[in-house]
């Protein structure tokens, strides 16, 4: 089997858009009250952000670099996350519907932006037809085999509760396991029908029944026909790998290029063999980089996903480079350079409050992603420097006012992007070690003519360190980025070796030549 992962996410930046809280446009009208812009997130309140809203701030994203969107759900749903879909093939009309959808696809592709969407398909809400359905009649629905009945509901001697009491609420215990445990069997015996982690809003969908695998495959190959550029998949370990192959298989027919992301927070590397995924949300670099930029300042009192549980440590630069040659090896280059890189999402507390409100840290951090293999994926807000820890927390909304932006991240952000669009060896080169250093590293991006140093200094003293380079380069150049840390920075290159000036809590790019 080839591995043929799109050639454009080599070359992609990502903006990640949580679509409630980006901006609301004023073209959307509410249908009752909405929750206060400003105030902070509830678990379920509305803020009335829409996809108009998205288009715009093109202009600004645009300006910093992002050359693809991610957005989060935005089929109709009666939650803020649209995590509980209830119709896969209309845009929810508090978003503003199709027609904001169509506008924003065009918008984004006449700027050479791509768009892609979340696909929900493992479970759904309780207000999807077939669930509905199915509460209406029981189990001689035509809709029971697209769910996960226990053997008593689908023989009808036991009711669906798709509404439970606060005391059978309490026997469920739903929510993100606490031990690594499988969910769902409680609600499956409680409630009549599987839910997901025993949620009760959310159905899980039988995926191996052929009816529901040929209506949710149908929904794929629409959007993607509508004109979106790939899926990311939400919690697709939780869904056969079959019918990942044959959800590929119908995408690709439709657009060659699509790109197709899971949602997996550890290695799967045979998932990654050209059959089912082109890439994953590399959460391991995200553990990594972190650990490192942040060292003593990383924040893990408050609470964290279970995945980053006694992952998500110090690192200092020898740690590091072990993990980035681990990961180096364990899939092919093809899918290593389009592998989605993050340093936050709406799954995790935000960049800013994992780096214990440190911006030195956010910045190190930065430059680590956007000069790393691999495509990087901005969570909208952390550009500007906004703190929140877990849901709700890392969902709240983006400020009106430019005045409450912190023009650092934004400006770090844009210089970096600009130097990675213009120079292929931050994409498609091999990556070297030059040197570690306690909390400090530096690595060698090199391609043909064009060749950079990445200096970081994490640690909390300047950094005066020599390291040696390949033969042939003689000259160096500092790059100029906006922000970054008081102090000297110089690089010169001195009996084949590159000796640099660093601050502490800050790095740096040297062009070589």
């Amino acid at each position: 089997m080839s591995i043929d992962t799109p050639a454009w996410v080599r070359d992609a930046i990502f903006y990640q858009v949580f679509p409630d809280r980006l901006a609301r446009s004023g073209r959307v009208k509410a249908p009752g009250e909405l929750e206060p812009w400003e105030a902070e997130p509830t678990v379920d309140g509305f803020k009335g952000g829409d996809l108009y809203g998205v288009m715009n701030h093109l202009d600004r994203l645009q300006g910093m670099g992002v050359t693809a969107l991610y957005l989060n759900p935005v089929f109709a749903s009666a939650s803020n996350h649209r995590y509980h879909a209830f119709d896969y093939y209309s845009v929810d009309p508090l978003l503003g519907g199709d027609q904001a959808m169509r506008e924003l696809l065009d918008e984004a592709h006449a700027r050479g932006m791509r768009v892609v969407l979340d696909g929900v398909f493992n479970h759904s809400g309780r207000g999807w037809f077939p669930f509905h359905h199915l509460l209406e009649v029981g189990a001689r629905s035509p809709y029971r085999d697209w769910f996960c009945l226990s053997e008593d509901a689908r023989s009808g001697t036991q009711p669906l509760i798709a509404f439970p009491s606060p005391d059978l609420l309490e026997q469920l215990d739903p929510g993100q396991p606490k031990d690594g445990s499988p969910r769902g069997v409680a609600s499956r015996e409680l409630l009549g029908y599987e839910a997901w982690w025993d949620l009760p809003a959310l159905p899980k969908i039988d995926l191996t029944n052929s009816a529901t695998r040929a209506y949710i495959l149908d929904v794929a190959e629409y959007w993607v026909r509508f004109g979106i550029d790939g899926w990311r998949l939400d919690v697709p370990e939780e869904v056969e790998g079959e019918f990942w192959r044959e959800f590929r298989a119908r995408v690709r027919a439709v657009k060659r290029d699509a790109y197709i992301v899971g949602e997996v927070w550890h290695h799967k590397p045979e998932w990654l063999q050209g059959d089912m995924f082109d890439a994953f949300m590399n959460y391991p670099l995200t553990q990594a980089l972190l650990g490192f930029a942040a060292q003593g300042h990383l924040d893990l009192e408050g609470p964290l996903p279970f995945e980053y549980i006694g992952k998500l440590h110090a690192f200092d630069g020898e740690a590091l480079w072990q993990r980035l040659e681990e990961l180096d090896g364990i899939n092919p280059s093809e899918v290593t350079a389009v592998q989605l890189n993050l340093l936050g999402s709406h799954d995790t507390p935000r960049l800013r409050t994992l780096c214990g409100e440190d911006l030195d840290s956010v910045r190190l951090a930065t430059l680590l992603q956007l000069t790393l293999p691999g495509a990087p994926c901005i969570y909208y807000g952390d550009e500007i420097g906004l703190s929140g820890s877990m849901d709700p927390a890392c969902r709240g909304a983006f400020p009106d006012d430019p005045a409450e932006w912190k023009q650092e991240p934004y400006e770090w952000v844009a210089d970096l992007a600009e130097l990675r669009h213009s120079n292929g060896a931050f994409r498609d080169a091999e990556l070297e070690l030059l040197g570690v250093q306690g909390p400090a590293i530096a690595y060698l991006r090199r391609l043909g003519a064009d060749a950079f140093a990445v200096v970081a200094n994490a640690g909390d003293a300047t950094l005066e360190w020599a390291v040696g380079l390949p033969e042939g380069l003689d000259r160096a150049e500092v790059i100029p980025i906006r922000g970054g840390a008081p102090g000297v920075r110089s690089a010169e290159v001195t009996d084949g070796s590159l000796r640099v000036e660093l601050p502490a809590r800050d790095g740096m790019v040297v062009r070589l030549r």
